[in-house]
């Protein structure tokens, strides 16, 4: 008997998971013939993942013959919820944020060696980014507040965390390579704030400053997007509402650390 190979993965559970996150998408408008076209598999195949997730509760059926998500995937959703959500006062500068702005705005958190988007509000003109929601944190290139936390990383961890095939071009101002990355996280660390110039998709631009914890290391960064021809023009004032509330939120988060006790006979 072989030893199995780390490296394997269950193709099965993996297209399950992209079903269970397609019927999470759709509200409630996914068919089985929906899914199957769309996730380009065999229709048999799509029948079989669909009545597994339903018998384990992951999804219901309803009457009309579409599926929305099932009570095991909410309870799982409110449990990864419960594990990101911020802090209390940074939420509250969060709302600071997009009163001054009147954008969208974004905060995320850094552990575990990602970056998590972990709550945001949308603006008085609601953008549709792409699949941006609380929870998620891939594409850690293209993002305004995943470059603003990098740029405060030592760069071996950087390319430890982004290998080499994770530069998904997702337009073509996308940052292609860790030469290039690297390049941009020094200007970014210069001025303080990181900027997604349509990097993540065409139409939209975004800026992000990053936040600190006692230790002077990056715990998070706000980000407000918008169109890219409003964000263009109010830039300025843009970047500094951000930079203002990310330094608030490093206020708070070093006044709230607990004091590192003293050694026994420090005289200080």
């Amino acid at each position: 008997m072989t030893a199995s190979n780390p490296g394997t993965t269950l193709r099965t559970l993996s297209r399950g998971l992209e079903v269970l996150e397609a019927i999470a998408a759709a509200d409630g408008t996914a068919s089985a013939k929906s899914l199957a076209r769309q996730l380009d598999l065999n229709r048999s195949t799509c029948y079989h993942i669909l009545r597994t997730l339903q018998e384990d509760g992951f999804v219901t059926r309803l009457p009309k013959g579409t599926y929305i998500v099932g009570s095991r995937a909410a309870r799982l959703s409110k449990t990864v919820a419960d594990h990101t959500r911020p802090d209390p006062t940074l939420s509250a500068l969060l709302s600071r944020l997009h009163r001054l702005t009147r954008e969208t705005v974004y905060i995320s958190g850094w552990y575990h060696g990602t970056v998590t988007l972990q709550e945001w509000i949308a603006g008085l003109h609601m953008l549709n980014v792409g699949n941006l929601d609380v929870g998620y944190t891939g594409n850690m290139h293209a993002r305004a507040s995943c470059k603003a936390i990098l740029a405060h990383l030592p760069g071996r961890d950087v390319e430890a965390m982004l290998p080499d095939d994770s530069f998904t071009q997702l337009t073509p101002n996308t940052i292609p390579n860790h030469g290039a990355l690297a390049t941009e996280l020094k200007l970014v660390a210069q001025r303080g704030y990181a900027i997604d110039a349509e990097e993540y998709e065409i139409g939209v631009s975004c800026v992000a400053a990053p936040f600190f914890d006692v230790d002077g290391k990056p715990s998070g960064a706000y980000a407000v997007s918008a169109p890219t021809a409003r964000f263009n023009r109010d830039l300025g004032s843009l970047s500094t509402h951000v930079r203002d509330v990310a330094h608030r939120a490093t206020s708070h988060l070093r006044a709230t650390s607990p004091t590192p006790l003293r050694a026994v006979g420090d005289g200080r």
